[in-house]
């Protein structure tokens, strides 16, 4: 990971719920914490446009960042934002310490690749649906990924992609794999576009099977 990204801090002193309302209103300044790392929870405040600038990196979501507080540099990832349910604009952020030596688990993005060139898309007219936008992996703070890559270029209509199948850097494990094969969820699959022949056959067999039950209950009547 190239980027290096550095957030400066102050220790907050006034808290409560009123006290963030003035901080982000008067202040334009934002609630924050950092925990973990064997140290008391710190709660501080951080300068809401420099926040807003960082959060529109991908990287800066998945990277080990130098949180600056009075001076001191703690390595941290952004764990939490809490958003406005209705303005979406940030309202309090959690960072999580983190040391070189400890395993982690981090929430990292999806770029999927050759989605117009797909077989199931470009010759047999098929959709693309996404069902995980991001995999929760396991790894050392130094191996976490910006971003992981899901390459649909030959997905069929009716496949599904599933996190076994996607090939993860060294050093990073899925957290849902480490579970079992019961946990291998789909990331993506293509779908029949409404009306092809493929959802038609799929309709009639569902009729055709709803006729049998029908029939087998007037024979035992």
């Amino acid at each position: 990971m190239s980027d290096q990204f550095e957030v400066q801090a102050e220790v907050r002193e006034d808290m409560g719920k009123g006290a963030s309302r003035r901080l982000r209103r008067h202040a334009d300044k934002i609630p924050a914490i950092i925990y973990g790392g064997g140290k008391d929870p710190q709660p501080l405040t951080i300068i809401r446009k420099d926040l807003e600038k960082s959060l529109e990196n991908e990287a800066f979501y998945s990277h080990v960042l130098s949180v600056n507080v009075g001076g001191e540099a703690q390595k941290a990832i952004l764990k939490d934002l809490q958003r406005h349910p209705a303005k979406h604009f940030v309202m309090h952020a959690d960072f999580l310490r983190v040391s070189d030596k400890v395993a982690l688990k981090v929430n990292v993005p999806i770029h999927f690749l050759n989605e117009e060139a797909c077989r199931g898309v470009k010759l047999e007219g098929g959709i693309i649906q996404h069902q995980a936008t991001d995999i929760e992996v396991s790894c050392l703070p130094a191996d976490i990924p910006e971003y992981i890559e899901v390459d649909m270029l030959e997905v069929e209509t009716g496949q599904i992609v599933h996190l076994s199948d996607i090939t993860l850097p060294a050093g990073v494990t899925s957290t849902a794999l480490a579970l079992g094969e019961d946990h291998d969820l789909a990331i993506a699959s293509v779908i029949a576009p409404k009306g092809s022949a493929t959802e038609d056959e799929e309709d009639v067999e569902a009729a055709d099977a709803g006729d049998d039950a029908d029939a087998e209950e007037d024979s035992e009547d």
